[in-house]
């Protein structure tokens, strides 16, 4: 394995990250603080406890997973993508380096700076609740497990976009969709019977479920079921891109 390759590759994609430091953590903290102030206050105060737990604090778990699937798929597509756009991807693709390796530095860098987002997130709402993590660990697994799955998916996307408006047809026509709609701020339990049932379709809804089970103990799915729909995910995304690789898909037009 070509450590060196994946090196340049991950740092080059961190830089970018750093030079733009202050947008990268003010957007997520500004943003994190008006949902707390819209959802958590405003409208949280006109809701009952869910299971036990209060508003604001039952929305911790949706409003960081919200911002690291946008995050994931924004940060690891552009990566990709900007080398399209340039041209410099030839250079990649001629130089001795495999697709697995390209795809550890780029994948890497991204779900790395959706971690520094997160924990920022999570931070700040300390600021709002008390926050208690009942297991950090799960917590932890799920977040890098989301991260990297995501990543990846949205390292397809900025393979498969010709421009910049495809690179955000899906983040903001179908993934900020299923977020909401996936229990991210309310307990399928409160829907009706048939929504319930439609519910079980989103995949996000495994995802939030399962990170929500690692702060409170309490899902709207089994922990093993979010897990291996996380892992199969994962697994799917890793499957497709080596096709792309192998097969040249959008890259050696």
């Amino acid at each position: 394995m070509n450590l060196m390759a994946i090196k340049v590759i991950y740092l080059n994609e961190m830089m970018r990250f750093w030079n733009t430091l202050f947008q990268s953590v003010a957007s997520p903290v500004i943003s994190t603080a008006l949902y707390f102030v819209v959802f958590g206050s405003a409208i949280g105060s006109r809701i009952e406890n869910i299971d036990g737990i209060s508003y604001g604090l039952f929305i911790v778990p949706g409003l960081t997973m919200l911002s690291v699937l946008t995050q994931s798929i924004s940060n690891a597509s552009f990566g990709i993508f900007f080398p399209k756009f340039t041209g410099t991807i030839y250079e990649l693709l001629s130089a001795p380096v495999s697709y697995y390796e390209t795809l550890i530095g780029y994948v890497g860098a991204a779900a790395t700076k959706s971690l520094v987002l997160a924990t920022i997130i999570l931070l700040t709402a300390n600021l709002f609740v008390d926050l208690n993590i009942a297991h950090p660990i799960w917590m932890l697994s799920f977040l890098v497990l989301t991260c990297v799955a995501f990543s990846l998916f949205g390292f397809i996307i900025g393979l498969w976009a010709d421009n910049f408006e495809k690179l955000q047809i899906i983040p903001l026509l179908i993934i900020t969709p299923l977020v909401f709609l996936g229990g991210s701020f309310y307990s399928i339990s409160m829907l009706p019977p048939v929504w319930q049932k439609v519910t079980l379709f989103n995949p996000v809804l495994y995802l939030v479920s399962g990170f929500r089970w690692s702060f409170f103990e309490i899902s709207d799915v089994g922990v093993g079921v979010s897990l291996l729909m996380v892992l199969l995910f994962l697994s799917i995304c890793i499957a497709i891109i080596a096709w792309m690789f192998k097969t040249g898909y959008k890259l050696k037009q």
